[in-house]
C-alpha cells in the first residue's frame, strides 16, 4: 500500500525541533569545536587546570551561537519562501463544490480547478479543459527551461465531464501508475473508469511547477503531491556543503594539535627532570599530597596542564572571525552595482555566507544550455532565395543600418530583399508563400484584433513572423484549409495533407491547393552557413491529380496497419517527399545572452574548463558550441560520442584516445580500470602530454553507458583532456552524476549553474551552484548558493569576488596563525625559567586587552588620524602648526610635485621590476616555464590561411527539425484544437468535428469529389 505525501513542501534543513542537535553536530565536526569542548572538560579537574573554565566556555559558547544565529538566519528565509508557495490558494472540489483551499492542504485524489496564467500545485491528470476536445496548453519553463508552449489532452470519456460540478464531484475513477520518480518526459498508468481501462501517458499529465497558458480553464485530479511531484523528485536533498579552506583548517588544526602535544611532552619531560633535581629542595615549602612527589606523576599532570595553558595556540575565535569576513564578502556581492541587471530590476545574491572563497577556486563550471547561454530567442537573420542571399548578420563595428517592421520589433539588416518584394519577384513570393504556408504555428486573434501566434517551436515563431513582415501574414487555419494575406490580398489554401516531422525523418510537409495548383511545400535540415546559425532549406514539387490520388491511397493503408505502421507511414512520407525543387534556405539565430562569448573567454583563459549539459539535441547544441567559440573550425578534432550500446561507446572512446595519445596506447581493460581511478584521484596530469584543440560531444544514452563503472575512467580521462565537452539529451540525474564524478575522481571544485527545475541536481551536487533568475522560473534560484540574472556575471562572481575572498581568506590565516604562535610560544620559553611549573606567563585579562587594543585600537587610530589631518578643527587648534589646511591638494596642482612623483616612483619601481625580471630569466618558476612554452609552441604553428574553412556538415542543424517531440499535424488536421463558433453540422467543418470518421476518411471523400471536379488534362500544382 503506497502512502501519499501531502502537498506541504520544505527546502530548509532544520526545524524548531530538529534545529539545536543537527546544527550542533554539523559545528562540532569542525575539530577547533570539538577540541576546545574536551579542553572545557580538562578545566573543570582541578589538580591540572591553572586557568578558570570560564575563559573556555564563554568564547565556545560564543562561537557556536553566532554560528547558530546565522545558520537559523539563512534556513529562516528558506521557510519563509517555502511558506509563500504552501500558502498560494488554489479552487478545490470539497463536498460537492469549488472552494479555495491552501496548497499545502492539498491531498492525492482531490479535483481541483485551474484558471488561466496559474501554476500547478501539483501533478494532475487532466480531466476537462475550455478547449474543444480537453486540450489546454502549459509552459514548462520551471521546469526544462523551454518557453515554448506544450499541448496537453484529456482523455475523450472525462473531457465530456466539462464544468458540470455534479458531474465532476461524482468522478469515482481509479488510476493505477508508476511510483514517483524524477522522470520529466515520462509517464505511464491507467484510468479504470465505469468497467473500462484508459491508457495515460505524459500527454495526459500536468506537472507540478508548469503554467496554463492560453486556456481559460481546466480541471485535473491530483495523482502525486509534495514530495512525489516530479518537481520536488529532482530537486534532491539540500546537502551541507563545506569549502576547502574548511577542511583546510580542519587539518591545520590537526597539525597544530599535534605539535601542541609535543610542546606538553618537552615541557612535562621537562618538568619530571627538575622535579627530581630540583624539586626536593621547595617540596618543603609546599602544601603537597604524598603522591606528588613522583616526579614521573608530576609530568604527567603538568602534560595537561600546560594542554590547557597553550591552547591558544588552536584558535577557537579563528571560526568566528572567518564567518565575519564572509559574511563581509556577502555583503560585497549583493551590492555590486556592476551585477545588477537593470532590465528586470534583478540584483545578486549571495544565498550563502560560507563560500565566498571557494568562488576563487573553481576549476570545473557545469552550465545548462537554454536559458542560460542563450535567450531562448530565435530571430531571422539571413535567407538565400534562387541562389541570392540576403541579409547580413548586425555588428557593431560596422555602421549598418536595419530594416524595422511594426510586428513584433522585427529587424533585417538587408533592403535588398524589400526590393525584390516590391518588384515581384516570383521566387521571392513563392518562398515566403511557403514560409507562411509549411508550419504547425496556431494563430489567436486578442480584442482589439491583434492577431497572436501560437507555436511549438520558436524556430517556427522566427519564420512565420518574418514572413509576416515581409507581406504574407499566416491568417487563419481549420483542419482543411490554410488562410494567408499575400501583399494585401486574402488568399485561401485547401490543405489536402500534413506529413508531420519526427527525429527521423528531420523534415515537414504540406500538400495543399489553391485553385488549381497543387504543390508540397518541404522545410528540412541543411548546413549552408559558417557562421553557426541553425538552418531550414525551402523546397517545393509540382503534382498532378492521378500521382496525388494514388499516393493518397498509399497513405491510407499505411495508416490502416497495425505492428508496422510508423514505417509503412515513413515510406510513404518519403516516397513523395522526393524530387523536389530547393526554393532557398532560412537562417536564425539562437540569440546568445550578451557577453556570454566574452565571459567564456576569460574563464577559459582562466584555467577554468566549462561543460555543457543540456537536455536539448545534439545539433542544437553544437550550434550554440559554434555561436560562442566553445566549438572552432581550428579545433584539431571534435569526437562525437553517439554509441547505444556499451560496446558501440567503447570502440568509440577507444578511436577517441588513439587519437589523442597514439596507436600504441593500449586500452583500459576491464581489470586495470581500477588502477586507472586511482590515477585520475592523485590528480594524474597526462592531459598535460597532449597537444592541441580537442572537444567532445557526447549524447544522453551513450552518457548512461559511458558513466557505467568499466568505462566511467576512460570517459573522464579523455573529457578532461578536450578543451570543450558537450553533453547532449541529458537527465536531471545524468548531470548530476557527472558533476559527482568529476569531484570524486578530479579532487577539483565545481561550478554548476542553471536556470530550470532540470538543473536543480546539478547545482546541488556542486561545490557551488548558481541559479540565473530569469524568465525561466525561480526554481533554480531556490536550490541556488548564488544567483543573479545574466550569465556574463559570472565572470566578476569568479574572477573578482572570489578571487579576492580567496585572497583575503588566505592572508588572514596566515597573520591569525602567526599572531597565536607568537603569543602561545611565550608560554612555552617562560616554563624554562620557571621550573616547567605551568604557571602563566601573561594572564587571561592581558591578552584579552592586547587583542583588543590591537584590533580595534589600530582601527580607531587609523581614522582618527585620517579625519583629523583632513579636517578644519586641527587648524583651530593649532593654526602655528597647520597653516595650510588644503596644501596637500593646491600642491598637486604644481608640475614640479608631479614630476618628483614620477621621478619616485620610477626609481622606486625599477629596481624591483629589474629584479623580477632577472630571477624569471635565472630562476622561473614551473608557471613561467609553461608559460614560455606556450608562447614557443605558437611560434611554431604554421600560419593560418585568411580563408574561412567550412564547417562540418553536421554541426548545425534546425532546432524546430530535431524537437523533443512530434509537431501537432495531426492535432491541427482532426480539428480538435480549433474553436467551432456557429458552424451547422451539416457543414464540412462542422462534419469533422461531429462525426466519428478520421481525418484521413473525411479527407479522402473532398480529394475524391475534388479530384473528379478536375478536367482530366488539367496540370495540378502543389
Amino acid at each position: 500500500m503506497f502512502l501519499f505525501q501531502n502537498n506541504r513542501i520544505h527546502t530548509s534543513k532544520y526545524n524548531v525541533l530538529t534545529f539545536l542537535p543537527i546544527n550542533l553536530f554539523e559545528q562540532f565536526q569542525r575539530v577547533a569545536n570539538a577540541y576546545f569542548l574536551f579542553l572545557l572538560i580538562l578545566q573543570l579537574i582541578p589538580e591540572i587546570s591553572s586557568l578558570s573554565w570560564f575563559t573556555t566556555i564563554v568564547p565556545l559558547v560564543l562561537v557556536l551561537t553566532i554560528t547558530a544565529v546565522k545558520d537559523a538566519t539563512d534556513d529562516y528565509f528558506r521557510h519563509k519562501s517555502d511558506n509563500q508557495v504552501n500558502n498560494r490558494l488554489s479552487e478545490v472540489l470539497i463536498n460537492g463544490r469549488l472552494q479555495s483551499e491552501k496548497w499545502m492542504n492539498v491531498m492525492a485524489g482531490d479535483i481541483i480547478k485551474l484558471e488561466n496564467n496559474q501554476f500547478v500545485a501539483a501533478d494532475l491528470l487532466l480531466l476537462s479543459s475550455s478547449e474543444p476536445h480537453g486540450l489546454c496548453y502549459i509552459e514548462t519553463a520551471e521546469l526544462d527551461g523551454e518557453t515554448n508552449l506544450k499541448v496537453r489532452h484529456a482523455l475523450p470519456v472525462t473531457s465530456e465531464l466539462g464544468t458540470d460540478i455534479s458531474r465532476l464531484a461524482k468522478f469515482d475513477g481509479v488510476v493505477a501508475c508508476e511510483p514517483p520518480n524524477n522522470k520529466l518526459d515520462k509517464f505511464t498508468g491507467d484510468l479504470s473508469w465505469k468497467d473500462n481501462k484508459y491508457p495515460l501517458n505524459n500527454e495526459k499529465i500536468i506537472l507540478r511547477g508548469c503554467v496554463l497558458r492560453n486556456t481559460s480553464w481546466c480541471f485535473g485530479m491530483v495523482i502525486f503531491a509534495g514530495p512525489d511531484t516530479k518537481l520536488m523528485q529532482n530537486s534532491g536533498k539540500t546537502k551541507f556543503k563545506r569549502t576547502s579552506i574548511d577542511r583546510l583548517m580542519n587539518t591545520l588544526v590537526l597539525w597544530i594539535f599535534g605539535f601542541l602535544v609535543c610542546m606538553g611532552i618537552i615541557l612535562a619531560i621537562g618538568n619530571s627532570i627538575w622535579e627530581h633535581q630540583v624539586g626536593d629542595y621547595f617540596r618543603a615549602f609546599l602544601f603537597q599530597d604524598e603522591v606528588v612527589k613522583n616526579s614521573i606523576f608530576s609530568g604527567f599532570l603538568t602534560f595537561w596542564s600546560y594542554i590547557i595553558i597553550l591552547n591558544t595556540v588552536v584558535p577557537i575565535s579563528l571560526y568566528v572571525s572567518v564567518e565575519v569576513i564572509r559574511l563581509g564578502h556577502s555583503y560585497f556581492i549583493n551590492w555590486d552595482r556592476k551585477m545588477y541587471y537593470s532590465k528586470k530590476e534583478t540584483l545578486a545574491e549571495a544565498r550563502t555566507t560560507t563560500l565566498n572563497e571557494e568562488l576563487g577556486q573553481i576549476e570545473y563550471v557545469f552550465s545548462d544550455k537554454t536559458g542560460t547561454l542563450t535567450q531562448n530567442i530565435m530571430t531571422f537573420n539571413k535567407c538565400s532565395i534562387n541562389g541570392k542571399t540576403y541579409g547580413k548578420l548586425f555588428s557593431p563595428l560596422k555602421k549598418i543600418f536595419p530594416l524595422l517592421f511594426s510586428y513584433n520589433k522585427f529587424q533585417f539588416y538587408d533592403h535588398s530583399l524589400v526590393e525584390s518584394i516590391k518588384l515581384g519577384d516570383p521566387k521571392v513570393h513563392e518562398f515566403f508563400r511557403l514560409l507562411a504556408l509549411c508550419h504547425t504555428v496556431m494563430p489567436e486573434e486578442k480584442n482589439e484584433g491583434k492577431l497572436i501566434y501560437q507555436v511549438q517551436s520558436p524556430d517556427e515563431g522566427a519564420l512565420v513572423t518574418a514572413a509576416r513582415n515581409f507581406g504574407f501574414i499566416f491568417k487563419s487555419r481549420t483542419p482543411e484549409t490554410i488562410t494567408v494575406e499575400e501583399m494585401g490580398k486574402v488568399v485561401t489554401y485547401q490543405l489536402l495533407a500534413f506529413l508531420d516531422f519526427n527525429n527521423i525523418r528531420k523534415r515537414m510537409s504540406v500538400i495543399g491547393t489553391n485553385d488549381t495548383f497543387m504543390r508540397p511545400s518541404s522545410s528540412h535540415s541543411l548546413s549552408i552557413s559558417g557562421e553557426g546559425l541553425r538552418t531550414l532549406a525551402i523546397a517545393y514539387r509540382d503534382l498532378n491529380e492521378e500521382y496525388f490520388k494514388e499516393w493518397f491511397k498509399l497513405l491510407e493503408e499505411a495508416n490502416r496497419e497495425f505492428d508496422k505502421r510508423d514505417e509503412c507511414i515513413a515510406a510513404a512520407y518519403e516516397e513523395i517527399e522526393k524530387d523536389m525543387m530547393l526554393l532557398g534556405a532560412t537562417a536564425i539565430e539562437d540569440k546568445l545572452q550578451d557577453g556570454v562569448i566574452e565571459t567564456i573567454a576569460s574563464l577559459s583563459l582562466a584555467n577554468i574548463k566549462i561543460w555543457v549539459l543540456t537536455g536539448d539535441k545534439q545539433e542544437t547544441a553544437m550550434n550554440i558550441g559554434y555561436s560562442c567559440n566553445m566549438l572552432t573550425d581550428d579545433m584539431n578534432e571534435v569526437f562525437i560520442i553517439s554509441g547505444h550500446s556499451a560496446a558501440e561507446v567503447w570502440e568509440e572512446l577507444k578511436k577517441a584516445k588513439e587519437i589523442l595519445f597514439g596507436r600504441s596506447t593500449g586500452f583500459t581493460n576491464g581489470y586495470a580500470f581500477c588502477e586507472k581511478l586511482q590515477e585520475l584521484k592523485r590528480g594524474s596530469t597526462v592531459e598535460e602530454s597532449v597537444t592541441g584543440d580537442y572537444a567532445l560531444i557526447i549524447n544522453g544514452h551513450s552518457l548512461g553507458h559511458a558513466l557505467e563503472a568499466n568505462l566511467q575512467s576512460e570517459f573522464l580521462e579523455i573529457a578532461c583532456i578536450c578543451k570543450t565537452v558537450i553533453c547532449c539529451r541529458v537527465t536531471p540525474l545524468q548531470k548530476a552524476q557527472v558533476v559527482e564524478l568529476v569531484k570524486e575522481y578530479r579532487k577539483a571544485v565545481t561550478l554548476a549553474i542553471g536556470d530550470g527545475a532540470n538543473d536543480i541536481s546539478m547545482i546541488k551536487s556542486a561545490h557551488i551552484g548558481v541559479g540565473i533568475s530569469g524568465q525561466e522560473g525561480m526554481q533554480a534560484v531556490l536550490a541556488s548558493d548564488y544567483s543573479f540574472a545574466q550569465f556574463r556575471y559570472l565572470q566578476r562572481l569568479l574572477l573578482v569576488h572570489g578571487r579576492w575572498s580567496y585572497f583575503r581568506m588566505c592572508k588572514f590565516l596566515c597573520y591569525f596563525f602567526y599572531k597565536n604562535f607568537a603569543f602561545t610560544l611565550v608560554h612555552f620559553w617562560f616554563g624554562f625559567f620557571c621550573g616547567f611549573s605551568a604557571q602563566i606567563a601573561l594572564d587571561t585579562s592581558y591578552w584579552t586587552v592586547i587583542n583588543h587594543v590591537f584590533i580595534w585600537g589600530s582601527v580607531a587610530t587609523y581614522f582618527s588620524i585620517l579625519f583629523t589631518m583632513h579636517s578644519d578643527g586641527i587648524f583651530d587648534v593649532f593654526p602655528n602648526q597647520f597653516p595650510f589646511v588644503g596644501n596637500a591638494r593646491h600642491s598637486l596642482t604644481q608640475k614640479n610635485i608631479w614630476l618628483v612623483i614620477l621621478l619616485t616612483t620610477v626609481v622606486s619601481v625599477m629596481p624591483v621590476i629589474a629584479f623580477r625580471f632577472i630571477k624569471v630569466d635565472l630562476y622561473p618558476t614551473l608557471s613561467d616555464q609553461i608559460r614560455q612554452l606556450q608562447k614557443v609552441q605558437d611560434k611554431a604553428r604554421p600560419l593560418k590561411s585568411h580563408r574561412r574553412q567550412p564547417r562540418r556538415t553536421s554541426s548545425r542543424r534546425s532546432g524546430y527539425a530535431f524537437a523533443h517531440q512530434e509537431g501537432y499535424g495531426e492535432l491541427i488536421t482532426s480539428g480538435k484544437n480549433m474553436r467551432v463558433k456557429n458552424l451547422h453540422p451539416t457543414s464540412g467543418l462542422g462534419k469533422t468535428m461531429y462525426n466519428s470518421t478520421s481525418w484521413i476518411e473525411n479527407l479522402c471523400k473532398k480529394t475524391t469529389d475534388t479530384v473528379n471536379s478536375f478536367s482530366l488534362d488539367r496540370t495540378v500544382k502543389l
